[in-house]
């Protein structure tokens, strides 16, 4: 196992991979204690299965620069391949202003090629790669120096049996024509905006059961400072105060200090100093908001009225054509959406792309009363009417 602890051994195998079809990468990191993940490894390997063509890249060793990593992930003839990417690439957008492109996610890759739904990477390794995996070192502080070598052992084989994966993946992928399938689902892991987090859109995330826009006003300028302040400290936002002291404090709306000492649900570290001005100013400015500039609701809508009978027949359809085409359900529709194409709504991913082909257009089908279902023995299917 190689451990890179300097920016020149780091470019030294980079320069190597600037030259290869892919790489496989993977990181570990911290996040309990912060807003922002803590990077404190990264996997990468080369098409091979020499020791040399795999390492770790040690990014807590002081003078370290992944610059000639990000050089590579900016390379658009080197694939990038990654399972389960979001926050794997999160890390490299937030550090290093980059986002990995071409990538290949092969959690989404599994779904298209049948694996069932959310596969994870231990499942793959045994069902593809033929390996099994320790697990020991799943759980541990990845910041802590030195690294054990059962802890290297693990994160090393992260990348190493992802080769094995990704190339078998990727035959499947060609044999079927599904390549574009996959391309489509990650354009959303590819594109920035999934990973910018705006304060003034922080409310949105929040769940509340009263949606008048005075009381929404006061949700978003408290949910906006929360989120700015734990940004600015990188400190999780719960730390600042939790969602139901936000709520309690939209409710109640304290005006001045001796108010704020009164909430049942503010952490005493926010009722004094920096945090406790930020709330009061909060409270004021969303009290202050005028009727036409406040939220006018929390993203919700009136219940849509759907036909349930067309929704039951609709779930049928869907496992019917999953199963036929090997794909996880869950990746073409979910519950609600099929509940929205059954209310008469035709906004649903479910209809757009290669979703449409597998699926949206029979269920547009069966809406329109020009298809029914048939069962053949164990088998059910779709028949023109």
């Amino acid at each position: 196992m190689r451990t890179l602890v300097t920016t020149e051994q780091l470019a030294e195998f980079c320069e190597k991979a600037q030259s290869v079809p892919y790489i496989t990468v993977d990181t570990e990191f911290l996040r309990e204690r912060s807003y922002y993940s803590k990077l404190c490894l990264v996997q990468v390997a080369l098409p091979g299965t020499g020791e040399e063509d795999a390492v770790l890249i040690d990014p807590l060793v002081d003078g370290m620069s992944l610059e000639p990593l990000y050089d590579v992930m900016r390379n658009e003839n080197v694939v990038k391949v990654f399972h389960a990417a979001r926050q794997d690439i999160e890390i490299f957008f937030v550090e290093g202003d980059v986002i990995p492109k071409p990538m290949f996610d092969t959690q989404v890759a599994a779904m298209v090629c049948g694996f069932g739904e959310q596969v994870g990477y231990e499942t793959l390794v045994r069902k593809v790669a033929k390996k099994g995996l320790d697990k020991t070192s799943r759980f541990t502080d990845w910041s802590r120096r030195p690294l054990t070598d059962a802890q290297q052992k693990y994160a090393l084989a992260d990348v190493t049996h992802l080769r094995v994966i990704y190339e078998f993946l990727s035959d499947q992928l060609s044999k079927t024509g599904r390549y574009k399938w996959v391309e489509e689902e990650v354009a959303f892991l590819t594109d920035p905006e999934t990973y910018i987090i705006r304060p003034e859109e922080a409310w949105k995330r929040l769940k509340t059961r009263t949606n008048t826009p005075a009381f929404l006003a006061v949700v978003k300028e408290l949910a906006e400072f929360r989120e700015s302040q734990a940004q600015e400290r990188n400190i999780p936002r719960g730390r600042i105060f939790k969602d139901d002291a936000l709520l309690e404090l939209s409710s109640t709306k304290p005006k001045s200090m001796k108010d704020l000492g009164r909430s049942r649900l503010l952490l005493r570290e926010a009722r004094k100093g920096i945090i406790a001005d930020g709330i009061l100013a909060a409270i004021k400015r969303g009290v202050e908001t005028p009727p036409e500039k406040a939220p006018k609701s929390n993203g919700r809508r009136e219940p849509l009225k759907v036909n349930p009978a067309l929704a039951d027949l609709l779930r049928v359809l869907l496992k019917a054509n999953a199963d036929r085409a090997g794909v996880a359900q869950k990746l073409i529709a979910t519950t609600s959406e099929l509940d929205e194409i059954a209310a008469g709504e035709r906004t649903s991913l479910a209809l757009t792309g290669w979703r449409h082909e597998v699926f949206g257009q029979d269920a547009l089908r069966l809406c329109e009363g020009k298809l029914a279902l048939a069962v053949d023995g164990e088998k059910v299917g779709a028949v023109e009417i």
